[in-house]
């Protein structure tokens, strides 16, 4: 119960929630009304930067959510350039996340990490379809146990100013282990295999590393 009412949190999360509650120490000085205010608001930090415990279905037949938020775009497309996938079509799954959600992005399927591609680039609102091309993004390409190329795409949001990656090259990654965070407010991309049969729709709500997207 009290994982519940106080989750772990994402070591992002410590200097975030510290320079809120001093911001809100100071305005509680300042103004009883403006302290309400900025409780609210550590509060809700504190929440952004939560980091609880997912169990996945640990299946790679299934491919798992890559976050907690809202399917905004189901389509086939060309992999990204950046990667070198662009010659082969794949099946493109897009993330949305709101401020409100769990911001903590996980594998959808065991694998290990074969390239990381930072780029940098603009800050559009993350629900638009040339977020992907254009925004500031984290470029994550990894191989399956059976073989298969996949790539998660962390992209940076119209309030996010910052990707974090907990992840390296090379690194084994089991089905639901985390890759990283975006602040605040985000979206993530997941390309795979065209042969996969999807298992949401879009406008469904879908939780990182146990929500299953697709079947092999």
């Amino acid at each position: 119960m009290l994982d519940i009412i106080f989750p772990p949190l994402h070591r992002e999360g410590f200097r975030m929630l510290a320079i809120a509650v001093i911001i809100n120490l100071l305005l509680i000085i300042l103004n009883k009304t403006l302290g309400v205010f900025g409780f609210i608001i550590t509060v809700w930090v504190y929440y952004f930067f939560r980091d609880p415990e997912r169990y996945p279905i640990n299946d790679d037949n299934f491919l798992v959510s890559p976050a907690d938020g809202v399917i905004s775009q189901i389509i086939n497309t060309r992999g990204p350039k950046e990667l070198n996938m662009e010659d082969t079509e794949y099946q493109r799954i897009s993330v949305f996340m709101n401020v409100f959600n769990c911001h903590v992005n996980r594998v959808p399927v065991s694998g290990k990490i074969l390239e990381i591609f930072y780029k940098p680039g603009k800050f559009f609102d993350a629900s638009l379809d040339k977020a992907s091309e254009h925004n500031e993004r984290n470029l994550i390409r990894y191989k399956s146990v059976s073989g298969r190329n996949y790539a998660v795409v962390q992209i940076a949001g119209l309030i996010a100013r910052r990707i974090v990656c907990d992840v390296k090259e090379g690194q084994s990654l089991n089905q639901g282990d985390r890759i990283g965070i975006i602040r605040f407010g985000s979206r993530v991309d997941l390309y795979f295999d065209v042969n996969y049969k999807i298992l949401v729709r879009q406008g469904q709500k879908v939780i990182a590393g146990e929500s299953l997207i697709a079947q092999n």
